[in-house]
């Protein structure tokens, strides 16, 4: 096959926020996150070079015009999710329509950072920045370890209170509530906006019809001195509700089942639309919408966006009514009936005909209570199964960003006050533990004046300060080896609670507090089935039999289409109207080798034998806030919460292989760095997280995607026929990348076969970021050449 020789332009987007950016310069530094298989193809000598350095390309050729377009701009549908992209993108061509796909540079409406915002400001100096660009765009919280008093822990939540005041940004001291919540609460994740932070977890804006999604601590840094960062727009599914939430079903209980029902990666590294009928939608409360959207993080999703609508607009309206009442502050300046007007006379809609990765749909009314666990968000068991195994609790959890609202209290509050009226003593099951704490203190005076708050308190259960606590594990009533737990949070990693030797379980509010009556896992019994339901109804399409069909077979037309269009298109470029020449297996892309760049990374094979190896097992989240751990430290804990052996078993230089979605979960920049402190210079995976995959480039750490090595791996060790799974192994295998020829090579042990395999290229620009240190590195360079 003849492969063109060429050098991708892809994000040309890329620091554009530096002012550096035109058409005609050099490519960005961002042209690509981590190198993927190429997909095959045949062309001519003069056919359109294939751009292999981005997964979104190599599915979608199309995507390959970044930004902007010699050609006139075709008018396309767009998604809801690229519309309000479109809105804060900068430097777009004249009438240039964004689609997935596309790099833009992106001026958010908000950017958030919370306990990691003195590691932001200390990013932000480091690069020689010393305003911030727009203080109204930067909102500052403290939320994760606010039980820590250590000395530590107070002069650094100090020293960000006294930069925000220093810079005019607005802050929000600890205890005041968790980030997220207080994004939505005092109106800053406005519907129809792009609102970031520097945490995983920002999806949950989606459930105002906000488009929320993460950033890093590097390109917090950027927001705050350019007020720009750049961003590929993902490949954008559509998750069709149809039917009706049936009474005892929740929000909580919708995503904990696609996440588990779903549970093969089917919407990772995506955006998600969640759309449905009025009837379907009025069924699904904005406080619903916001668990759903939050744990679309979980689902491998990068936003989960619900429509503005008339139920949002409701909600919207009750706060512009109580703001003006109370006159609370910043949210009396952002809930404003006439700001709502605007909103929904003017309100963005996806359009007819717009395109879409994939569609998936889920009838509510076949929905039951579900759990999520032990230990994993992709295990979802209906309520009644668990019932009857009679799992005996520990500790039970009503807490986190996720469900910890004061209707949540409120549920929780009614199964106790339920008991009570049943002639049940509304009390928690001895040797049960069970702690709350509000989202904010906002949620929590709510709770506190319907009297929930204290029910829950008669009830035995513990207050902890509005934070993350024990979400993140943090604070008090981490579990203990060999106990089990059940929380409304939003993660049950193996770990990210307490021990590593524990079993955590998420459910709704409602479950958890009647678990912790019972002392087992248990609901309250308020479940109604609706007649004839036996099973969940999932699938593939928008759930309409008609309309899935007359779908498929336009699909099918399009695909028809565009093929003959290819091959006219071939011939007319060939000039002879004959079949595109075939390359020979001499004829290769050579990438060219900035230098002092290696050309080859080679090592020994460590194989770490699991799928959805999440932040958590790389960097435990206890050291996550600690901002003066040790390189060595990081060595020494680093994988900790995947296998404690890890650190015996790899050695410097090592190429570390794991499987699929490697680095899922949370945004820390430390589940890099701290492979690199082990001085692992390259993970291979199937496949990476989006987050982790950005934090690699900006943190020097490089990676490659080799599916067939994760299966040649597995095919080889799992035969075996070993008693125990080994979690981590020396195989003897050896890696060869050849950076240069876009090439990998694998030696399957001594005497064992070699094979070699395309990757997608690793591009100059990127050799730059990873040569000088990262991406923070790199930018200080830019400056200091200004």
């Amino acid at each position: 096959m003849r492969r063109c020789i060429a050098r991708s332009p892809a994000a040309r987007a890329a620091f554009a926020a530096h002012g550096r950016y035109s058409p005609s310069s050099s490519p960005s530094p961002f042209a690509s996150i981590i190198p993927r298989r190429p997909l095959t193809r045949s062309f001519t000598a003069t056919s359109q070079c294939r751009q292999n350095a981005f997964y979104s390309q190599l599915e979608d050729p199309a995507s390959s015009a970044i930004l902007s377009s010699t050609k006139a701009p075709v008018q396309t549908p767009q998604t809801l999710t690229e519309k309000i992209v479109q809105r804060y993108s900068v430097g777009l061509a004249p009438g240039k329509k964004v689609k997935a796909g596309d790099y833009v540079t992106l001026s958010p409406h908000r950017c958030m950072t919370h306990d990691n915002s003195w590691p932001v400001a200390l990013k932000f100096m480091s690069i020689g920045a010393s305003k911030i660009h727009d203080n109204r765009q930067i909102v500052m919280t403290l939320d994760h370890d606010v039980q820590n008093k250590s000395d530590a822990n107070l002069k650094k939540y100090q020293q960000i209170e006294n930069f925000a005041k220093k810079h005019g940004v607005d802050f929000y001291p600890a205890g005041r509530g968790i980030g997220h919540q207080i994004m939505v609460e005092e109106g800053y994740a406005w519907p129809g906006t792009v609102t970031v932070a520097s945490d995983s977890h920002s999806n949950m804006y989606g459930g105002v019809g906000c488009l929320g999604t993460p950033m890093v601590r590097t390109d917090a840094a950027s927001i705050w001195a350019t007020g720009k960062t750049w961003w590929q727009i993902p490949p954008v599914a559509k998750v069709t509700f149809t039917g009706i939430l049936p009474p005892g079903v929740t929000g909580k209980d919708v995503i904990v089942a696609l996440c588990g029902l779903f549970n093969n990666d089917d919407v990772l590294n995506h955006a998600i639309e969640f759309t449905g009928s009025k009837e379907t939608m009025s069924s699904i409360p904005v406080d619903d919408r916001l668990t759903i959207a939050n744990m679309t993080t979980e689902w491998g999703a990068l936003s989960g966006l619900f429509p503005i609508d008339s139920v949002l607009e409701r909600w919207l309206r009750a706060k512009a009514s109580e703001s003006a009442v109370l006159g609370d502050g910043v949210s009396l300046n952002q809930f404003v009936h006439t700001r709502i007007d605007d909103l929904m006379q003017n309100k963005l809609t996806a359009d007819p005909g717009a395109t879409y990765a994939k569609s998936l749909y889920l009838n509510l009314s076949t929905l039951s209570p579900f759990v999520a666990g032990p230990n994993s968000v992709k295990v979802a068991t209906p309520l009644r199964d668990l019932e009857a195994k009679s799992i005996k609790l520990n500790k039970a959890y009503l807490v986190s960003c996720t469900n910890s609202r004061s209707s949540d209290i409120a549920a929780a509050a009614r199964v106790f006050r339920e008991a009570a009226a049943n002639g049940i003593e509304p009390k928690i099951a001895p040797g049960v533990h069970f702690y709350i704490a509000a989202a904010s203190l906002t949620e929590q005076k709510v709770a506190e004046e319907a009297g929930d708050w204290q029910i829950l308190l008669d009830a035995g259960a513990q207050p902890l300060p509005s934070g993350c606590g024990p979400c993140i594990g943090l604070g008090t009533g981490l579990l203990e080896p060999g106990e089990v737990g059940i929380s409304a949070s939003n993660r049950n990693f193996k770990g990210r609670m307490g021990s590593t030797e524990a079993k955590a379980y998420l459910a709704s509010p409602e479950v958890v507090a009647a678990s912790a009556l019972q002392g087992k896992i248990a609901g309250p019994g308020w479940y109604q089935k609706p007649e004839g339901v036996e099973k969940v109804i999932i699938g593939e399409g928008n759930g309409n039999l008609e309309q899935d069909k007359a779908i498929s077979i336009e699909d099918a037309l399009e695909k028809i289409i565009a093929q003959a269009d290819s091959l006219i298109s071939g011939a007319e470029q060939d000039g002879s109207g004959g079949k595109a020449e075939e390359s020979t297996d001499g004829e290769e892309t050579l990438t060219d080798i900035l230098p002092g760049f290696p050309e080859k990374v080679e090592g020994e094979i460590v194989f770490c034998d699991a799928d959805n190896i999440n932040t958590d097992g790389i960097y435990p989240g206890k050291y996550t806030y600690q901002d003066n751990v040790s390189v060595e430290k990081m060595a020494e804990v680093c994988m900790e919460n995947y296998d404690k052996g890890f650190q015996g078993i790899t050695h410097a230089g090592d190429i570390l292989v794991s499987g699929f979605n490697f680095g899922c979960g949370s945004s820390r920049e430390q589940a890099a760095t701290a492979i690199l402190a082990k001085k692992i210079p390259l993970v291979v995976a199937g496949s990476f997280g989006n987050i982790f995959s950005r934090n690699s480039i900006n943190n020097a750490l490089m990676g490659v995607e080799v599916p067939k090595l994760v299966q040649r791996l597995r095919e080889t060790f799992r035969a075996a026929g070993e008693e125990e799974m080994v979690l981590t192994r020396r195989t003897g295998w050896r890696f060869l990348w050849d950076v240069r020829r876009s090439k990998v090579t694998v030696t399957e042990g001594e005497g064992g076969q070699t094979w070699s395999q395309k990757v997608g290229e690793l591009p100059p620009n990127v050799q730059e970021i990873i040569a000088r240190g990262g991406l923070e590195k790199w930018v200080k360079h830019q400056i200091s050449l200004a």
